[in-house]
């Protein structure tokens, strides 16, 4: 059975600036849902005003602090037959936001999950970007300091997919300035900002001229930064291998041992 037309967990995409983005069904879920948890009850309003629902369901808070304990009552409610509805203040829950903790609860109950899909700003970045689109990495947003965002950090300098990191507008220079340390000065990358808004601005360049950059704006607004992957590690030609195995035996080595070593 649907989700919309009986019980069950409906994952809800908000816009993440422009109302016009909004979907009938995510009209549709705010008007019917019994029950709806949202990250912050006034985002709510707003969303529903503006596309002029009325929405009938109780509302309940669900954040990154209370999300475990919010998610049995989420379950509960499935199991009731109610229809809930968990939105994020803006963008698809779950990712960088909360609404994983319900939906693998609800999941695991064996009970219906769906998702409304919405505007992804990860993905409206990585289409703006005019970087290789074809495999690229989500990795959120870093940690602020100390050795897991070292870690971190270390272990990408290698990854060869495009990458996508969220990031605050204060913090945006900083990171940039890790990522010119990390990655390379000359790496390619673009800073996207207000996406969908009135304000709108991608700026595109190498990770030192958007460092430079940041360093003296005034960074605003939602941030989403995509850097170019590393390119991928030169390979010797297969001729290249043979004639190395040769002068190996030739100076000395058993063919086993120079072809395990040069292979």
């Amino acid at each position: 059975e649907r989700v919309e037309e009986g019980g069950g967990l409906i994952l809800g995409g908000p816009p993440i600036g422009n109302l016009a983005d909004a979907s009938d069904r995510l009209r549709s879920a705010l008007a019917t849902a019994d029950l709806i948890a949202v990250e912050d009850t006034r985002k709510l309003r707003t969303l529903a005003s503006g596309l002029g629902v009325r929405t009938r369901g109780r509302i309940i808070v669900n954040h990154d602090h209370n999300e475990a304990e919010r998610s049995e009552t989420i379950v509960q409610a499935v199991q009731d037959g109610q229809r809930v509805l968990l939105l994020s203040d803006a963008g698809m829950p779950a990712i960088s936001d909360p609404g994983y903790v319900a939906a693998a609860a609800v999941a695991e109950a064996d009970l219906p999950v769906t998702v409304v899909p919405g505007p992804s700003a990860a993905l409206t970045a990585l289409a703006l970007s005019g970087l290789p689109t074809g495999r690229f990495t989500f990795e959120g947003f870093l940690a602020r300091k100390g050795s897991e965002r070292t870690r971190r950090l270390a272990s990408l300098a290698a990854e060869e997919r495009t990458m996508i990191f969220y990031e605050s507008p204060h913090r945006t220079a900083a990171t940039l300035a890790d990522f010119v340390q990390t990655f390379g000065a000359d790496r390619r990358g673009t800073v996207s900002r207000e996406l969908t808004k009135l304000h709108e601005e991608v700026r595109r360049g190498t990770l030192a001229e958007l460092a430079e950059w940041a360093e003296s704006e005034r960074v605003r607004g939602e941030i989403v930064i995509i850097v170019e992957g590393a390119q991928a590690p030169e390979t010797p030609e297969a001729q290249d291998v043979v004639q190395l195995v040769l002068d190996r035996v030739a100076g000395g080595e058993r063919p086993k041992s120079a072809c395990a070593g040069g292979c």
